[in-house]
């Protein structure tokens, strides 16, 4: 009747727990969220978020709370039955990421017998007070059934959570020692004697079969009722009349995490009693030898498969799953919160392009130079814009001075001509002037001819020119060309200084490149 009342508890507590850990998921931890660290570590984590302080805030973590159930066997004087029915409860805290503290409550019920006759119970009052006589060779089979209530308080070390090569490990290895106290009941089955055992036959094939005494034992016990065994409850503590004794337990386990809420444990725990009576016996014996008192204490095993689930909001998972380098390791590969220097890249003459860029490292103070560290060079002369004095000189005008300068060739032309009379004008042969298509702009090298232009005009005061256009037949056209030759004549006149007067627009329809423009002395 007990094993079905605990049964049916363990069953409603992992059904109300399944359905707390399906309906939250906390995911991955994040050092960076605040709303995980409890009001004592705020503080610390203010400082740690604003590069105060290196270390951040231990976060809040879940509680595990666990259930379990599996194989419970007494380990004692008399040999033990096929190990029975065990179940526990927990809860458990992490104090740190290696060491948590765990509370426990263990139920277990253990049955023992001996298939070997003993005749050294003359101490025992169960059997003696049941007419059976050691000083009569009256063989007894000692057996028992026992009830063991177990709470302890145990510290869990973590084995395997801190890993150098992986973020996380869907299993963790687990040790463990704890100190507690336990309660037993301790029963045995007394048939009425001294010939109770009459039935079982010591001969020499039965002392030697063990199956066959035991199927007997079976027999012959199947309708003996349980009486109260040996215990020390006049002279020692006691719960509810029943005796309690301190314990001592180690333990090992591996869990497997089946979600951030749930993880399946396997577990071996043993316990050391400070009691020899746990199965009823405290006295080891040969068949037909004198008795010896022996008081090694009892011990009993518990092999359990259970479940954990992870209770709490706003934690993050206990710590024993987490990796404390994971927020380092992050550090390193990925830096969010490290403190790192501002780049400092050399620029030796200052023009604005680092050293490990500049195809030119030298370059004069003050000298604009393109994405290369190349001082500009606008009309491609060898002499920089910042000392070039004449900014745009023709190619063919090319080389120059040191200034930029450079000196215009005579047309060829000229070159042989006679000198005239210094009234006549002997500027023939002016270059024409070429414009884009529906363009009215000077482009650089049309602003170089008409500077020489107007150094002619300058030398030969007495000469005066046409501009002339070459429109087509259209009223657009002839108005480009209206435009372009006002163009050339503003730019003599307002730029280089020539008088207006020196200076005729014409435009000749279908007479030549609607695109270009003549200059001609008259």
């Amino acid at each position: 009747m007990r094993n079905k009342k605990f049964t049916s508890l363990l069953i409603g507590i992992f059904s109300l727990m399944s359905v707390g850990a399906i309906a939250q998921d906390t995911g991955v931890y994040n050092i960076y969220d605040s709303s995980v660290v409890p009001s004592k570590g705020r503080a610390q984590q203010n400082e740690f978020m604003n590069n105060t302080y290196d270390f951040p805030a231990k976060p809040r973590n879940q509680t595990e709370i666990g259930i379990s159930g599996g194989l419970f066997s007494v380990s004692g004087d008399v040999s033990s039955k096929l190990p029975t029915f065990g179940g526990a409860i927990h809860v458990r805290k992490a104090l740190g990421y290696l060491f948590s503290l765990r509370l426990q409550y263990l139920y277990g019920e253990a049955k023992g017998l001996n298939w070997k006759p003993s005749y050294g119970y003359s101490n025992n009052p169960v059997w003696t007070n049941a007419g059976y006589s050691a000083a009569n060779h009256d063989p007894v089979y000692y057996n028992y059934k026992t009830t063991v209530n177990d709470l302890s308080l145990q510290g869990i070390f973590t084995l395997n959570n801190v890993r150098f090569h992986k973020q996380k490990s869907g299993m963790v290895l687990y040790g463990g020692i704890g100190i507690g106290a336990t309660v037993y009941n301790t029963q045995v089955q007394v048939p009425q004697g001294p010939n109770g055992f009459s039935s079982i036959q010591a001969t020499a094939d039965q002392y030697h079969d063990r199956k066959k005494t035991r199927d007997a034992l079976k027999s012959l016990l199947k309708n003996v009722p349980y009486t109260q065994a040996q215990n020390e409850l006049s002279t020692k503590p006691k719960l509810g009349n029943h005796p309690l004794r301190p314990s001592g337990t180690v333990l090992a386990g591996i869990a497997f995490k089946l979600s951030n809420r749930v993880n399946l444990a396997i577990e071996d725990r043993f316990t050391f009693v400070k009691d020899d009576l746990l199965d009823g016996q405290e006295w080891q014996e040969h068949p037909f030898l004198d008795p010896a008192q022996t008081r090694d204490f009892d011990s009993y095993n518990y092999f359990s498969v259970g479940l954990n689930f992870n209770v709490g909001s706003k934690a993050v998972e206990p710590l024993w799953w987490v990796n404390p380098l994971d927020y380092a390791y992050s550090e390193i590969n990925n830096p969010k919160h490290m403190k790192l220097p501002t780049p400092v890249l050399p620029d030796a003459d200052g023009d604005g392009v680092t050293d490990q860029f500049d195809k030119e490292p030298n370059t004069p103070a003050g000298c604009p130079v393109d994405s290369h560290g190349v001082s500009r060079d606008t009309d491609g002369d060898g002499v920089p814009d910042c000392k070039d004095k004449e900014l745009i000189t023709p190619t063919y005008c090319q080389p120059v001075d040191a200034d930029g300068v450079g000196k215009c060739p005579d047309p060829e032309c000229c070159k042989n001509m006679v000198a005239q009379n210094a009234n006549s004008c002997n500027i023939a042969d002016l270059p024409s002037i070429s414009f884009r298509n529906r363009s009215n702009n000077l482009s650089s090298d049309a602003k170089a001819m008409l500077a020489t232009v107007a150094s002619k005009l300058k030398s030969s005061p007495s000469c005066s020119i046409v501009i002339t256009g070459y429109p087509a037949a259209s009223k657009a056209s002839q108005a480009l060309c209206n435009k372009r030759a006002e163009v050339i004549k503003t730019y003599l006149t307002e730029k280089e200084g020539i008088s207006a007067d020196r200076l005729t627009i014409t435009c000749e329809v279908g007479s030549g490149d609607v695109n270009t423009v003549d200059l001609k002395s008259k």
